[in-house]
């Protein structure tokens, strides 16, 4: 996500381009998680905040899932 925000800044695209850049370079678990969303965001800001708080998100529930398989085995 640095490495396309770092480009988008002089990329010369603005708002919709740019959220539609952004939403096919996400990884597919974070997209889909994103368009099942009832709220969607409306700005490119938005939708980094939102991304990023899915992946924290998604990544704590793998390192639990680990966890728990590491005391059951």
């Amino acid at each position: 996500m640095k490495e396309f925000r770092k480009t988008a800044k002089g990329s010369g695209y603005e708002e919709i381009p740019l959220v539609e850049e952004f939403k096919r370079r996400i990884s597919a678990i974070i997209h889909w998680r994103l368009m099942k969303s009832e709220w969607q965001p409306s700005s490119i800001k938005q939708w980094y905040d939102w991304a990023i708080a899915l992946n924290q998100d998604w990544r704590e529930n793998r390192r639990e899932e680990e966890r728990l398989r590491d005391r059951w085995e």
